[in-house]
């Protein structure tokens, strides 16, 4: 390691706290610094190079180094470098964005407001459903139903939403009313001797139950990912979507879709509620929709929504919600920019070219000793280890192998994700067939040493 490596570890250590990360192990091990990145590549601060094979945090689209959005960027922090869109003000790039989101997004989506982030969109999304309901003169209906392993952010509203414990551990969350229904995931939660089918009855039989429960008269919205991302990329059943939509509409209960990691494209269609063939009256967007290159997120939602809060703000005299950044005009830029070259690009079908490529290699190591399942769809995977195939017995303690396995990973140049028991793909939309094969073998190589260190380490299931 460098002088200059060195320096910048110390200075990480001793001045930073980082999200999901152990801060004790952090300061044992020191970080990974990321120098640079160009295409579907980065490298460390010595000089190495790794395939960036969860595409950053789920989004990378376009890769690293796109000089047009740069450009882009470029171009207008030197027009109009920030404005809000406050007290009615307004700018061409957030207009001109807008009308592009209303333009690619399935009906019934007409209308979009701007946040930072995908957690801010469905903080944003729980205070407009109630805003919503309370000028319908539906006070009561306020509770939001979610998945268990379902991932929405981390702010108080959307973390409260996300199923995973450690992000309500310590934070007395949840904070919302919210109930969390069983995972979509048939692999890890279907019963002995059930089928595919019977699964999917039995959560939507689970739905009906909590509505019954709970009264559809104090249920606000649904809300969850097409495809289930952060909480180890699972992928619905059969008939899933379409029964959860069914059920909603019953019952007056809105439908929210978290494209936030699904959308543009990442599915193999332009948003993930079109792969699984639901509708929703909302969306989540974020990540994808300027290739992380500048904090965005937006959410979508219909015009009879917007009626309803239109005609509430007219009776306040204000909407009061809204972020400084809302709309920014120099990422509403960048995600033109992004967009155009995705179009141009044909990068919204590149999922559907490349991702049996994809998969089918990946599903190449179902024979392998650790591979429990291999799952995903389009330009997205995950691979469960398991310490029991036939079982499906997870290693004690949980975690410890996967990680070990992303460490291994990085040594043979390939980034991915550990999740739980889980190890997550998602590269760059622009990965070509070779880039693929290249993702697959260094992947192949991670797992063949981590069944040696396994069996040196002697673990066991749990």
């Amino acid at each position: 390691m460098t002088s200059l490596s060195n320096s910048l570890a110390a200075t990480d250590i001793a001045t930073a706290l980082h999200p999901y990360t152990d801060a004790r192990m952090l300061e044992e091990k020191g970080p990974m610094i990321i120098a640079r990145g160009d295409g579907i590549h980065v490298w460390d601060q010595a000089g190495k190079q790794y395939i960036e094979g969860l595409a950053g945090l789920w989004s990378v689209a376009l890769g690293f180094g796109e000089q047009r959005l740069v450009e882009a960027a470029t171009r207008q922090m030197r027009e109009l470098p920030f404005y809000h869109t406050f007290a009615a003000k307004a700018h061409e790039p957030s207009i001109r964005l807008s009308e592009k989101l209303v333009e690619i997004t399935p009906d019934p989506m007409t209308r979009v407001f701007y946040t930072n982030s995908g957690s801010e969109a469905n903080d944003t999304v729980v205070k407009m459903v109630w805003y919503y309901n309370n000028a319908r003169g539906l006070p009561q209906k306020k509770k939001f139903l979610a998945r268990t392993k379902g991932y929405h952010g981390v702010t108080v509203a959307a973390a409260s939403l996300t199923g995973l414990p450690n992000n309500h551990r310590d934070f007395d969350l949840p904070a919302i009313p919210v109930i969390h229904l069983t995972c979509p995931h048939f692999y890890r939660f279907g019963g002995p001797g059930e089928t595919e089918a019977e699964f999917t009855a039995r959560l939507l039989a689970e739905l009906e139950a909590v509505i019954e429960r709970e009264g559809a008269d104090t249920i606000a919205a649904f809300i969850g990912e097409p495809l289930m991302g952060a909480g180890g990329v699972m992928v619905p059943p059969a008939g899933y979507w379409q029964g959860v939509e069914a059920i909603c509409r019953k019952h007056d209960i809105l439908l929210v879709a978290d494209e936030v990691i699904t959308g543009f494209g990442r599915t193999g269609q332009r948003f993930g509620c079109e792969t699984f063939g639901f509708t929703p009256d909302i969306m989540s967007l974020s990540k994808q929709i300027t290739s992380s290159y500048m904090p965005l997120a937006a959410v979508m939602f219909s015009e009879a929504i917007y009626d309803v809060i239109a005609d509430n703000s007219h009776k306040i005299g204000t909407f009061g919600h809204g972020y400084t950044a809302s709309g920014h005009p120099v990422a509403t830029a960048v995600a033109l920019e992004n967009l155009k070259i995705m179009e141009e690009r044909d990068l919204f079908g590149a999922a559907a070219r490349l991702g049996p490529r994809l998969q089918d290699g990946l599903r190449g190591f179902a024979g392998h000793p650790l591979v429990g399942e291999v799952r995903g769809i389009g330009l997205i995977a995950g691979v469960e280890l398991v310490a029991d195939k036939g079982s499906r017995a997870s290693f004690a303690p949980a975690g410890k192998v996967t990680a070990q396995a992303a460490l291994f990973g990085q040594d043979e140049g390939l980034i991915f994700r550990a999740i739980g028991e889980t190890l997550a793909l998602c590269p760059p939309l622009i990965v070509t067939e070779s880039d693929i094969d290249e993702i697959v073998a260094r992947m192949g190589r991670a797992l063949d040493r981590t069944l040696d260190w396994v069996r040196a380490e002697g673990l066991k299931a749990a």
